[in-house]
């Protein structure tokens, strides 16, 4: 019998719950003393861990996994950050009385049976590329929990993204709607558009249309790049930007040989297991 693993992006899942369940409170602000803030707060994060719970349950539940593991971001900067100091810049961190808050959280999951990676110095993204790619390769079923576009690279018969707020999978025609390329092709799309939403420059001069446009007709950017039947203004914006294109690439390609350090049977529903740290996780096999 095949394994049927849910990978949970997690703070994916718990920024956006909690965001719902601030909501009403931020919507009704008003002047409020510290003593009520705080237990304005304690409101909120109960609410929050209630609701994550509630979702976490309902998520085990649709999928029928047999395996699960909800996987973390570390508070410290990934390696993209030393890569591109630009990178994500001006996004909204998260608030400190939840990142406070995650080990709760990670300990009602817990109780549901479904243990936590932490990263150290990798994106949580990369982890569940890791794992999901390697799972994949082994003929296993792999459904990636999140809203995060990045993922959708990895789609493939043995991986799909479910977007649990929404209710529906984004699948490969889901891309094709919304970028109308393939899934194997976002990454060259995305260097080459760049990726607003984590801050990656792009090839300036080059927005979607014309780079689905261009991927479309010669398959991948290293055939782009090769042609010489290009148009010679687009030609002279990829020449000029060779450097901020190998830069992207990198930026956007999620890691998928990251050393794990457990088994399978490590995460199998159901089992009792410590908090997995990253490369920290005694196995008789590394998965």
């Amino acid at each position: 019998m095949s394994a049927h693993l849910v990978l949970i992006d997690a703070l994916n899942l718990i920024r956006r719950i909690y965001a719902v369940q601030e909501r009403p409170f931020v919507q009704n602000k008003r002047q409020l003393n510290d003593e009520l803030a705080i237990k304005t707060q304690k409101q909120v994060l109960f609410n929050t861990q209630k609701a994550c719970i509630n979702a976490l349950e309902k998520i085990l539940k649709h999928q029928q996994a047999s395996h699960a593991l909800a996987v973390f971001d570390s508070q410290q900067p990934c390696w993209r950050y030393k890569l591109y100091d630009g990178y994500k810049k001006g996004r909204k961190k998260m608030s400190s009385h939840l990142a406070d808050e995650l080990p709760n959280i990670q300990d009602a999951f817990l109780q549901l049976g479904v243990d936590s990676l932490v990263s150290e110095e990798d994106e949580a993204d990369d982890l569940i590329a890791t794992l999901a790619t390697k799972m994949a390769l082994h003929g296993q079923h792999v459904t990636i929990i999140s809203t995060d576009k990045g993922f959708l690279s990895l789609l493939s018969p043995n991986i799909q993204v479910y977007d649990y707020f929404n209710r529906r999978y984004l699948d490969a025609q889901h891309v094709k709607d919304k970028f109308d390329i393939k899934p194997a092709q976002l990454i060259d799309l995305w260097t080459l558009t760049g990726d607003s939403t984590n801050k990656i420059p792009g090839v300036a001069g080059i927005g979607q249309i014309t780079a689905a446009g261009l991927l479309n007709q010669y398959g991948s950017l290293s055939a782009i790049l090769k042609s010489n039947d290009i148009k010679p203004t687009i030609k002279e914006k990829l020449n000029n930007s060779t450097q901020q294109i190998d830069l992207s690439r990198k930026l956007l390609t999620l890691k998928q040989n990251i050393p794990l350090g457990f088994n399978l049977k490590d995460i199998r529903l159901g089992s009792s297991v410590n908090t997995i740290e990253n490369n920290n996780f005694p196995s008789d096999q590394a998965l």
